[in-house]
């Protein structure tokens, strides 16, 4: 039994006596307790794949922010590396594969991982978690949306473009469409698995949507995001799709029940397109390196535009590491207080 459950109640459609709040990344570089377990590591991936480090990660925003959610720490790329992708976490650089895909026999060569003996450590992290948390508040599981996996098992590391990824989309999209299924088939069954571990929420985040054009968006990333989204249905399935802002109205006819906003996008507009959909977001992270009047003050507009109620209050993206953690405090406080006056 949970004994804070609004954001599961607000992602419902129910109504809630204030409105929840949790930051994308909140676990992980902003706070002085991870940095100083983390020097104490070889680096990031032992990190993601020992499971009481992570269970460590993952509740430490619940202590030192009082956030309504915990998100398991991990990451996206866990995915290409179940299927048999090896990916590195370069310091100061991000993710790079040492080997990419490149044809149809690099294809083929990718398993749909099973999540028990090739995830087995997010799973393991997602049970430790929920023992120490004793139902403070809800587990949040996630995965990557099958289109921004593709994105880097082709281009091999971060990119202003993803050009070649793309380029694959034009030049041979039977061939995308082989590894997006394998893709997403992974995804459920990893996704289903941190469920049944105790995940009670789960978001798909398509960090790379904004790259797409939107004919492409729909072809690539929507009809396999709607896959994961059937596939889940117990508990709420939460789409995050950075810079598709054209794709709110594909995902408000999508099993999903919570649909997330990135800072461009303004609640007002998309409220009338999305049906009983709740929505998430979506303050710029960048507000949060103003004075903490500042903060509040964006944190009230940001309550107003999207109204008292099927709202988790969150960034538009997530939290920068060199953001003073007080000032996030200011957001989170003034979330809780404006928007239970907001109700009174």
């Amino acid at each position: 039994m949970l004994k804070n459950d609004l954001l599961l109640r607000a992602a419902r459609g129910e109504e809630t006596e204030r409105t929840p709040v949790w930051l994308m990344r909140q676990a992980g570089r902003i706070l002085p307790e991870y940095r100083a377990l983390r020097a104490r590591l070889s680096g990031f991936k032992e990190l993601v794949e020992t499971p009481e480090l992570a269970a460590e990660v993952t509740i430490q925003p619940i202590d030192a922010l009082d956030v309504d959610a915990a998100i398991i720490f991990s990451d996206i790329l866990v995915v290409p590396d179940a299927m048999g992708l090896t990916y590195e976490m370069v310091e100061a650089r991000g993710p790079l594969f040492p080997e990419t895909i490149k044809t149809a026999q690099d294809v083929a060569r990718m398993r749909i991982a099973d999540p028990e003996e090739h995830l087995g450590y997010v799973l393991e992290a997602i049970r430790v978690t929920k023992r120490a948390l004793n139902g403070r508040v809800p587990l949040i599981g996630f995965a990557g949306a099958p289109w921004t996996i593709l994105a880097y098992m082709v281009e091999g590391h971060g990119s202003k473009t993803f050009s070649k990824a793309r380029r694959m989309l034009y030049q041979d999209p039977a061939l995308a469409h082989e590894l997006l299924r394998k893709i997403t088939a992974t995804t459920i069954a990893y996704l289903k698995a941190q469920v049944a571990a105790g995940a009670n929420i789960v978001q798909v985040f398509d960090s790379w949507a904004g790259i797409l054009p939107p004919a492409h968006y729909k072809e690539f990333s929507t009809r396999y995001i709607a896959e994961i989204c059937a596939a889940i249905p117990e508990v709420p399935v939460t789409v995050f799709a950075k810079g598709a802002f054209w794709a709110v109205e594909d995902f408000a006819q999508l099993n999903c029940r919570t649909i997330g906003l990135d800072w461009n996008q303004d609640p007002r507009t998309v409220r009338p397109l999305t049906g009983d959909k709740t929505l998430q977001g979506n303050l710029d992270p960048c507000a949060l390196y103003g004075t903490p009047d500042q903060v509040r003050a964006a944190t009230i507009a940001m309550l107003d535009q999207f109204g008292p109620h099927r709202h988790i209050a969150n960034l538009g993206h997530g939290v920068y590491p060199d953001t003073n953690p007080d000032n996030v405090k200011v957001f989170i406080e003034t979330v809780k207080e404006y928007s239970t006056r907001l109700r009174a």
